[in-house]
């Protein structure tokens, strides 16, 4: 994996951002100690701490829904789900072609829309489908909601007896209505780390399980991300640690008024790892009226809508590049004789470079603009890579938080939301 952060020194000096070095380093070792706020939630730094065993249980449930179930639903909202929907979009065929005939995977619990529940409903007829619900304090009301009515209708189907079978439930491990549920009706169960939050749970088995059951090697995930620990800890010099370069650059274009960050790709199935990006850092730094305000474009396609307001709006914004150095497929420009298109100048190219020139083209065009540019370059999409990735911005985040002065691992702003929620439904206790 490489950064490249030559495009924002245009803005930047490379004296500005070095002069970060050393708080940055003090930030990236208070993740290490727990010296900083938010201390009670570092389980997801060491992903090496998933045990041979914990990966081998993982695996072998997943392999139970694979031989009894054509569709697994999976329930959760925020980082219950994301990660691994990131994870799982990529990996998968672009028009739903499963690996190795396993289930087609489907996602709940992320709304509250009565169309979204009932279609879900009407889908699931006449299949033999499971559930995988994960929610860390079993109270969420998306994630509570879908699993009370997909608990009902297998029930109905199967009955409980059967139906519990092919339920497995992440939650809490001791505590929460989630857990006393699975308690009480006998579910397999997973537990998700009391010191790692949602959005941070995608290496636990909160992501691992649907990931696996997908049919995708959880073991070069974890890989990828066990390596990427090492290459970014602290003990690594600040010109080559990535995690630690990268929340500089970002946090340094804001202090001069850089204050939205748009996750950039050119591959189409990166679209959820954008999304679960946007998550990882809007509810980690928006607090306390600061943060960068964080969103995402998928090029080219996006190029001929919000192209235009990057290249001309006004002058408030920054872009993060997500390029992938090798293809996974290979086709080349056929020739035409006729040549009605007139694209027989592109004849004998791949798809990949002339993909690989737009994007060239866009940064130059961006940059030139006034748009700074950080890229960031994995050698291709497989779990390895992901892995990497994944935890490149995991620890990037937490060393950025620090930078900015905030708590990176609460979310006190989500609550306000449910509180008028459940006072305007008259909940009791509210």
């Amino acid at each position: 994996m490489k950064l490249d952060i030559g495009n924002s020194l245009k803005i930047l000096t490379k004296d500005c951002v070095f002069a970060q070095s050393k708080k940055a380093k003090e930030c990236n070792e208070m993740l290490e100690t727990g010296g900083g706020k938010g201390r009670d939630f570092l389980g997801w730094l060491s992903p090496s701490s998933i045990t041979k065993i914990d990966m081998n249980d993982i695996k072998a449930t997943a392999y139970n829904f694979c031989i009894n179930c054509e569709v697994v639903v999976v329930i959760g909202i925020g980082g219950s789900y994301l990660g691994s929907k990131a994870v799982i979009s990529a990996l998968s065929n672009s028009f739903g072609y499963t690996i190795n005939k396993r289930p087609t995977i489907v996602y709940a619990g992320y709304n509250i829309n009565e169309d979204y529940l009932y279609e879900l409903l009407e889908y699931l007829k006449n299949k033999v489908f499971g559930i995988v619900s994960i929610s860390k304090s079993g109270a969420t009301i998306e994630p509570a909601l879908s699993f009370r009515f997909l608990k009902k209708y297998l029930e109905s189907i199967d009955g409980k007896e059967n139906a519990k079978k092919r339920i497995v439930v992440i939650t809490d491990k001791v505590d929460g209505p989630l857990r006393m549920l699975a308690n009480q009706e006998g579910y397999k169960t997973y537990a998700i780390p009391n010191n790692i939050g949602g959005r941070f749970s995608v290496l636990t088995p909160a992501g691992l399980l649907p990931i696996a059951i997908a049919g995708i090697d959880i073991d070069q995930l974890i890989n990828g991300a066990v390596d990427m620990e090492k290459e970014t800890s602290s003990n690594i010099p600040f010109e080559k640690n990535l995690s630690e370069l990268y929340a500089v650059v970002r946090n340094e274009l804001y202090k001069i008024g850089k204050k939205i960050e748009i996750l950039v790709n050119f591959h189409p199935k990166l679209y959820y790892v954008s999304e679960w990006w946007k998550q990882l850092y809007a509810e980690s730094e928006g607090k306390e009226f600061k943060g960068i305000f964080t969103a995402a474009v998928n090029f080219t396609t996006d190029l001929h809508s919000m192209g235009q307001w990057i290249q001309e709006s006004e002058r408030t914004i920054f872009e993060t590049v997500i390029s992938i150095a090798n293809s996974k497929h290979k086709l080349e420009v056929p020739l035409d004789e006729q040549n009605f298109d007139e694209l027989n100048f592109l004849s004998g190219k791949r798809v990949d470079y002339i993909n690989k020139m737009a994007e060239l083209g866009t940064q130059i065009a961006h940059v030139d603009g006034g748009v700074p540019n950080i890229r960031i370059e994995i050698s291709e999409l497989n779990e390895y890579c992901l892995g990497q990735l994944l935890y490149f911005f995991e620890r990037a985040c937490g060393i950025s938080g620090y930078l900015l002065g905030v708590n990176p691992f609460n979310q006190p702003g989500v609550e306000a939301y449910k509180k008028n929620m459940f006072n305007l439904l008259k909940k009791s206790g509210c």
